[in-house]
């Protein structure tokens, strides 16, 4: 993995768990080094970055655009300008950047996880849970997915499924996220307080 590559999975884990002090650090990093290697790619998805923290996301989507422009075959650029559209309101629209980056990064795990995300958002939770399988195709060590298809499953009220896949977000997530993992039990206890309501 290079060393830009490396920094952006750092980057996007911190601002999935919300770090967002650590997201800035990163990004500031990437954007540094970016443009030491004169990686204009780089440097205008770092830049974008730094809106997103920032919650400027029309500034993001420029940038990420450029990005786009030296890498065609960037999809977590075309995975975060989606994030940004949908951060303003763009919702039908910005499932056309997350196909995009499906289409020339089919091995990246997020877009599908964000793409599954946005579906159970819009109460689309049987073609998220399609999204969310896949992204753990790519990736079965991601604690944050297995989180996500347990909200599908819980909206669905499967709750045999939400509470598996809630367990094994709780098993997956890393130490130190413990506000994170509050949440998944919370979500555990509801969801066998559901179960407990039905056989009765």
């Amino acid at each position: 993995m290079d060393e830009f590559a490396l920094l952006r999975e750092k980057l996007d884990e911190a601002i999935t768990y919300g770090r967002i002090e650590l997201a800035g650090q990163l990004a500031n990093e990437g954007l540094a080094r970016s443009e030491a290697k004169e990686s204009l790619g780089e440097s205008e998805y770092f830049k974008a970055q730094i809106e997103i923290i920032k919650g400027n996301y029309f500034e993001a989507i420029r940038h990420f655009d450029q990005a786009i422009s030296f890498n065609p075959r960037d999809g977590a650029a075309f995975n975060d300008r989606a994030l940004c559209m949908v951060e303003l309101g763009i919702i039908e629209e910005a499932f056309y950047y997350f196909d995009k980056g499906i289409e020339v990064e089919p091995d990246y795990a997020t877009v599908y996880h964000n793409k599954g995300w946005l579906l159970n958002q819009i109460g689309r939770h049987q073609e998220a849970i399609a999204y969310f399988r896949k992204a753990l195709e790519l990736d079965p060590a991601r604690a944050v997915t297995y989180e996500n298809l347990g909200d599908a499953f819980l909206n669905l009220t499967d709750y045999r499924l939400a509470l598996e896949a809630y367990q094994e977000a709780i098993g997956l997530l890393k130490p130190g996220y413990s506000d994170i993992k509050e949440q998944i039990v919370k979500q555990i206890e509801l969801v066998k307080d559901k179960m407990n309501k039905e056989r009765q």
